[in-house]
């Protein structure tokens, strides 16, 4: 070891610190960088020699300074060894007096590298004080200027929300395209026909629930709102349909439109003209439409009837036997099977109507201008279905019974002794003339309380606009040709009478 002049601070040092430093200085030879002592006589940076040696030198006194401890020699060209005094470093006691304000003492050191020198090694404190501090400005560094990824990471949420989003779109939407494409296609293809029923006055939103429940289409709010995106629905036509599943949508409004409508099973019966309403119950329960004793309790109830405004006159007069007798149209009917007595009835008054707005039009009118109410008018229309075969008669015979209302004689008419008897004879005895009833024309002058039949539409127009004759008396001519005498006098009536009886066959 030996001490070195070289302007560092006192102590000892290496003799590897001055190849240390003579690597960072140009011109350095190879021994240098090796790490080597310089040979004797080699000249230092400044251009002089290296000193030799300890114990060695060029005849200059060498010695030890007890005051200031071992100090290396100058860095001056003399070559001098030890004894050279050189600057102190930055002690403890040197940053006290700088940190009091004094003046800092020069560090002929301080353009030299720290290499190999030795250092004082700063407190445990004070290494823990350093790394608070650069741990702080770290963190203000951070909080100032995040990092890149920091900044990519913030903005990926905003594209994440954009995708949710989006597919949420699209799952809306094709689930939306599917709810309308299940619910149009048709159903599953069946061979098996249904049925379903039309009313009238139904709305589409109604027909298309008709649809659904019988199997044809899939989904009835949807099929409502294509018919109206179709216009279609108001030329649906009523009735009972037969349909297969698989139909298409088109092919349904097809039939609709068409009105291609099924049979249904129905009820088919006829009422004969001049039938009582006795024999019309017993007729129709023979047929097995109606039951007799329901079907004559309808009749007796007009008030439960809706299908006439002319039902609603029926006198309240306690001598008729049957309110609606005469009033039941005779007609072949068909009507719904299942359909009851009361819906029988009302269907046949209600064609009675449909026949009385047949007549002219001033029918009303001149039954006004006859003083005839149409309970009368149809009362006198029954005697003409009861007495007359022969549609050309029947006008005639109806000016016969005008002809005796007007004289106030008796009508003397033996359908209604027959009807009254509730039953029909060839012939009646005198007996038979004396029956106390309302309805035995010989007792009573005048109408009877009602109709004893139902009338055609033919008895009907003959008694509203009867012939105009001056008869009063008829008999038939009983030869089978379903013709009558007519006179005027009571003699003239006896004859014809006799001539009668002249064809009877035996």
């Amino acid at each position: 070891m030996e001490r070195e002049n070289d302007g560092a601070p006192n102590g000892w040092r290496s003799i590897y610190s001055d190849g240390r430093n003579r690597d960072s200085k140009p011109g350095k030879t190879e021994p240098e960088e090796a790490g080597g002592v310089r040979p004797e006589g080699e000249r230092t940076e400044a251009g002089t020699e290296s000193e030799p040696a300890f114990g060695s030198g060029s005849g200059s006194e060498s010695g030890i300074r007890p005051e200031s401890g071992f100090r290396s020699a100058s860095g001056s060209e003399s070559g001098a060894g030890f004894g050279a005094e050189s600057e102190e470093p930055l002690s403890r006691l040197e940053r006290g007096r700088r940190a009091k304000g004094g003046e800092p003492r020069p560090d002929p050191g301080a353009d030299r590298p720290d290499i190999g020198y030795p250092r004082e090694f700063p407190s445990a404190s004070q290494e823990e004080e350093a790394r608070r501090r650069k741990a702080s400005a770290e963190e203000e560094e951070r909080g100032s200027a995040p990092p890149p990824s920091a900044r990519r990471k913030k903005g990926r949420p905003l594209l994440w929300s954009f995708f949710i989003a989006l597919g949420i779109v699209i799952i809306a939407l094709s689930s939306g395209l599917f709810y309308l494409w299940n619910g149009l296609r048709p159903p599953k293809a069946s061979a098996t026909p249904v049925r379903f029923t039309i009313e009238k006055g139904m709305r589409a939103s109604q027909m298309a629930e008709e649809l659904e429940q019988a199997g044809l289409i899939r989904n009835a709010f949807l099929f409502g709102a294509w018919l109206k995106l179709k216009n279609e629905g108001s030329r649906f036509q009523a009735g009972d349909y037969e349909m297969t599943p698989g139909m298409t949508r088109e092919e349904i409004v097809a039939k609709l439109n068409a009105g291609d409508t099924i049979a249904a099973e129905t009820i088919r019966f006829t009422i004969p003209e001049g039938y009582t309403v006795v024999q019309m119950a017993d007729r129709l329960a023979k047929e097995g439409a109606a039951d007799k004793n329901k079907f004559l309790q309808a009749v007796a109830k007009p008030e439960q009837l809706t299908g006439s405004i002319w039902t609603k006159l029926i006198p309240k007069d306690a001598g008729i036997q049957y309110p609606l007798e005469g009033y039941l149209f005779p007609d072949t009917y068909e009507l719904k099977k299942g359909s009851t007595e009361v819906d029988i009835v009302n269907r046949m008054v209600t064609e009675l109507d449909l026949k009385l707005n047949q007549l002219p039009d001033d029918w009303q009118t001149t039954m006004q201008e006859r003083n005839l109410t149409l309970h009368q008018l149809l009362t006198i229309a029954s005697l003409v279905e009861r007495e007359v075969v022969l549609d050309e008669e029947r006008p005639i015979v109806a000016s016969v019974i005008k002809n005796r209302l007007d004289k106030k004689m008796p009508l003397q008419i033996d359908a209604t002794i027959q009807y009254a008897l509730g039953k029909q004879k060839e012939k009646l005895t005198n007996e038979d003339t004396k029956l106390d009833s309302p309805y035995n024309t010989y007792l009573h002058p005048g109408l009877p309380p009602g109709p004893i039949a139902s009338p055609s539409y033919k008895s009907i127009e003959a008694a509203l606009y009867p012939a105009d004759t001056e008869y009063l008396y008829y008999v038939t001519k009983k030869d089978g040709s379903n013709q009558h005498l007519f006179a005027i006098t009571y003699k003239q009536h006896q004859k014809n009478i006799a001539a009668s009886e002249k064809n009877v066959k035996k």
